[in-house]
């Protein structure tokens, strides 16, 4: 059965707002959530976010930077920043999290991703494996950076070295990039002919039903027709609050997860499952 896994790019003070409705959305339909969150946003915001997530067995919390600084170089999104901050942006950030959540944090997202993950970053790799980490989620792009980011099932990083350390891939839109909120103009997509041409839409998606439509929905019957081990979106607190503040997207979503008959989970639990398979 494929497990649906609802995860959010927590990284700006503006998520805050959507987190908030988020996790009301959470709780009404009994879907649970992991959230990478960067560590630096507890140092103005430590009360708010503990309200909501700490204690909370629905939700996990997974570490997304101290400040979301890249670690690999991207043609398009910037340069790595210096290897000498990487100890605190992976492993400062760990202890941050758990000292404020009071819980053991096992998953890592690096801010931008790239297609391949962390296979060409192995610097990083070894300063993720010594903190503790028990998976990334870092594949999130197409070939040569391009969207949708097609769906790829769940490995190791055992040819890098660490056969312990698992990769669970994103697949679709980079939403905020779906809707035009990064300002930086047309987007790369998929090569010529596209895989999923329903994912391609002709112009930026302004409406929460269109985001399920051009997204959500091709990539969840996809994963459950091909029998994927699981299948999780790119999704960002701030821009889903923009467009769609009383997320009716999530709930249009979580609705078809149910009726898709999917399974609901963390990546905590995809790990604990794809572990005990290894």
């Amino acid at each position: 059965m494929t497990t649906y896994v609802a995860a959010y790019d927590t990284e700006h003070p503006d998520c805050l707002l959507g987190v908030q409705r988020i996790v009301e959305v959470h709780e009404k339909y009994d879907v649970p959530a992991t959230f990478f969150m960067v560590a630096g946003l507890l140092d103005r915001q430590r009360d708010e976010y503990v309200a909501l997530i700490r204690d909370r067995p629905l939700f996990e919390v997974a570490c997304h930077t101290y400040s979301h600084m890249p670690l690999v170089d991207t043609p398009r999104y910037g340069k790595a920043g210096p290897y000498e901050r990487f100890p605190h942006e992976i492993v400062d950030s760990k202890k941050r999290l758990e000292d404020v959540f009071g819980c053991r944090v096992v998953g890592f997202r690096p801010p931008v991703s790239a297609p391949d993950g962390l296979a060409s970053a192995p610097y990083a790799l070894d300063v993720i494996h010594e903190a503790g980490y028990r998976y990334v989620s870092s594949v999130a792009w197409g070939p040569e950076f391009s969207l949708p980011a097609p769906l790829v099932r769940p490995f190791t990083y055992g040819a890098q070295g660490f056969p312990n350390l698992w990769e669970f891939p994103a697949c679709g839109w980079h939403e905020n990039l779906l809707k035009g909120h990064n300002d930086i103009g047309p987007v790369l997509l998929c090569l010529f002919p596209p895989d999923m041409p329903e994912t391609i839409p002709d112009t930026y998606v302004r409406t929460p039903e269109d985001e399920f439509r051009v997204n959500n929905k091709p990539f969840i019957d996809r994963a459950v027709q091909q029998q994927f081990p699981h299948v999780t979106l790119i999704w960002h607190p701030w821009s889903l609050y923009r467009l769609d503040p009383m997320m009716e997207m999530l709930e249009r979503t979580f609705s078809y997860v149910r009726e898709a008959g999917l399974r609901a989970g963390k990546f905590v639990d995809l790990l604990a499952e794809c572990s005990e398979k290894d």
